[in-house]
Formats: C-alpha cells, sequence, structure tokens
C-alpha cells in the first residue's frame, strides 16, 4: 500500500489475524494421511496473507519499503504487511514445508505452481469495486480466476485428470472480506456506505461469497477453511474515531454479524455441493482476547502501533515514520496489521490447536476457549 499517500487497511481483520490469521494451518489431522511435505495450499485473502504480489502491480496498497520487513530474513521488505512473518510463514516453519510464494512472481508454467500458491493481494475485497481507490489489486474474483490459470497450467504438465485430483486433494485457506468494511462500507466518501443500509451491504457481501465460493468448488476445490474476521472496531485506524481511543462496539457487532451469516453459509454449502468440506474457523475470540489481554500473551501495548503512522493518511509504516524500540512488545506493528510477535502469538495457539494430541500439551497460555472444533478432519 503506498508510494505516496495511501488509504490503507485490510489488515488486523479479515482473518485480522487469522485471516492473516488465516492463513496456513494446512493439513489439520490431513498429516495423519500424507507427510507434511506433500500437503499443498492454496491462499486468498487480502494484506493480512499477502507475500508480495502487489509488488507486481501498479497499486498504492504495497508494503515493499522499509520499515516493513524489519524483522524478516536479512531485514529486507517482501510486501508482507508487517514487521516480520506472516501467520502462515509460522505455521509453515513449523510444517517443515515452504510457505506458498506469491502468484504474480510466477511464470504460467512455472514447476511452483503445483506445491501451492499465494494469491493474497492488499486493499482486496469479496465486492470488486472495494479497495478500487488503491489502483490495482488482485480482488477475489481475480484470484479466482487467477487459480484457475493455475489449474490449466497443472493440466499442461501432468494432464486434465490428474489436475482435477490435485485440486480435489488441495488445502484452500480463504481470508476476506475486512476492506469491505475498513475500506468501503466504512468509508464516508464511498457510495455502498451511502446507499446501503448495513443489512443490505451484508446480504450484497454474502450473496456475492457465496457464488465465488461456488465458482470455487467448480474449480475442483474441496477442502477449504473460510476465516471469520477479527474485531475491526479494534484496530488502531478505527479506536482514533472514538472520543477516548476505544474499541468502536458497533463497528465489531457488524462484523459478529458477517460472521455469523458465513458459518451458516459454509454449513448450506456443505450441503448443497458434494464432497465439499468447508470449515468456518472463527477466531474473534482469540484476537479480541490478545487485544484485551496482551499482557496474558507476553505482550503488553495493543491500543496504538509500534510504527507512528498517520491516521489521516492512510495509516502505514513509510520510511520516514518512527519505530517503537520494543517491537516485540506490540500487538499492532501499523494501523491496520499485526505484528510478528502477535502473530508468532497466534500462530502457535492455532498450531497447537490444530496439530497437538492435547490441548494440556501447549505452553502458550490459553486464556480463552479455542475457536476450532477439535480434531479438524477432512
Amino acid at each position: 500500500m503506498m508510494r505516496t499517500i495511501r488509504i490503507v487497511g485490510h489488515g488486523f481483520a479479515a482473518s485480522m489475524l487469522i485471516g492473516g490469521v488465516m492463513l496456513l494451518f494446512v493439513g489439520f489431522k490431513v498429516c495423519e494421511a500424507k507427510k507434511s511435505s506433500e500437503l499443498v495450499t492454496y491462499v486468498f485473502g487480502d494484506s493480512l496473507t499477502e507475500v508480495g504480489n502487489n509488488n507486481y502491480l501498479n497499486s498504492l496498497a504495497r508494503s515493499d519499503y522499509p520499515w516493513y520487513g524489519v524483522d524478516y530474513n536479512g531485514g529486507q521488505p517482501t510486501g508482507r504487511f508487517t514487521n516480520g512473518r506472516t501467520i502462515g510463514d509460522i505455521i509453515s516453519e513449523k510444517l517443515g514445508i515452504e510457505a506458498p510464494p506469491p502468484y504474480l512472481s510466477l511464470s504460467k508454467d512455472d514447476d511452483k505452481l503445483i506445491h501451492g500458491v499465494n494469491y493474497a493481494s492488499g486493499g482486496a475485497g469479496i465486492l470488486n469495486d472495494t479497495g478500487l481507490y488503491f489502483i490495482q489489486r488482485l480482488t477475489f474474483d481475480d484470484q479466482i480466476e487467477s487459480f484457475n490459470q493455475t489449474k490449466k497450467g497443472i493440466a499442461r504438465k501432468i494432464g486434465e485428470e490428474a489436475a482435477l485430483k490435485h485440486c480435489n486433494e488441495a488445502i484452500y485457506f480463504i481470508g476476506i472480506g475486512s476492506n469491505d468494511y475498513v475500506n468501503n462500507f466504512l468509508q464516508p466518501f464511498l457510495a455502498d456506505g451511502q446507499q446501503y443500509t448495513h443489512e443490505e451491504f451484508l446480504d450484497l457481501l454474502l450473496s456475492t461469497f457465496q457464488q465465488q465460493l461456488t465458482r470455487l468448488y467448480e474449480l475442483g476445490a474441496r477442502k477449504m477453511v473460510v476465516h471469520g474476521l477479527g474485531p475491526l472496531g479494534c484496530i488502531p485506524s478505527q479506536r482514533v474515531k472514538s472520543r477516548k481511543g476505544q474499541c468502536l462496539k458497533r463497528v465489531n457487532q457488524w462484523v459478529q454479524d458477517f460472521n455469523s451469516k458465513v458459518k451458516t453459509l459454509t454449513t448450506t454449502l456443505n450441503k448443497s455441493l458434494p464432497n465439499s468440506h468447508l470449515l468456518f474457523a472463527d477466531t474473534y475470540p482469540l484476537v479480541l482476547d490478545l487485544i484485551t489481554n496482551p499482557s496474558a500473551y507476553g505482550l503488553k501495548v495493543s491500543n496504538t502501533s509500534c510504527c507512528n503512522v498517520d491516521t489521516s493518511i492512510g495509516g502505514l509504516c513509510l520510511p520516514n515514520s518512527k519505530i517503537c524500540k520494543n517491537r516485540s512488545e506490540y500487538v499492532f506493528w501499523d494501523a491496520f496489521h499485526p505484528s510478528d510477535a502477535a502473530n508468532s502469538v497466534l500462530a502457535h495457539q492455532l498450531f497447537s490447536t490444530l496439530f497437538s494430541s492435547s490441548s494440556s500439551s501447549s505452553s502458550s497460555p490459553s486464556p480463552t476457549p479455542s475457536p476450532f472444533p477439535s480434531p479438524l478432519i477432512f
């Protein structure tokens, strides 16, 4: 996001880390049937899970400049919207597999296509007009079409039948929707927030999302993890709108309404689409607890970001921004996105829930109940 002024958002939210968080808890118990090295994951989403697609676009929503990546390998920015790793990076490390590369870094017949791809793009939303002011980004529809091209590339290598089988067996992580609020409905200068009530807007989101998930199914996706949104009303860019810097209750209620509808949608699609396995991952409670009780997880600050940002012109961490000295103590890196420290906490919690044989084996604190049923089996 950026290169001049940017109005960003997408972050701690769709997955607000989830989405961001969203991201790659690969294989849940699929590990029992497959070696981790055989797991194939395709990632769809926004800046919470992006690993560099927007570097290849004429986009204002980008993070290929300092201070992003200051705590990543070599301290170089890669297009990840954080100071270090995404949750997907961390869980991939734990599984001993390579995190999927950005789609736009690959050729149409690249050998890496068959091993998994990340289509996530900062500024992307369920609706095609979401994030329009970022100029270029891969909308969710764009990402689905990119997957279609990936499937064609794989088919050219191994044949149509084998490609379909490959797609059926892969795992799909989908964390999208935060930008539809932060960079659309909640923006007073954009049309959707003016012409729709929230109920009407929610209906539009859900009907569009249903068509998109069905399209992925038609392309061969069977095992889909659909991440809910996190407490958007508690991210720094929203807190500054309240008089006392508190979480915005109305925004959080809207997010919970969205999550409830998406959960119902996944149930409906599981019944209507043969052999489909859609799992709704509700990490809202976990993320809210991290923000409300950061000290329980070894962090200290959750009401503002480590990078001193100007929310009036975008909220991103610009090269001339001042950053905190104790980056490991902050939940948020910029006005929208979690820090490497927060991602590490969430990744550990998610990994323990998804892969540990018993909850007692986890050494990290668990102040809130797990958001996932256990065990997770496709």
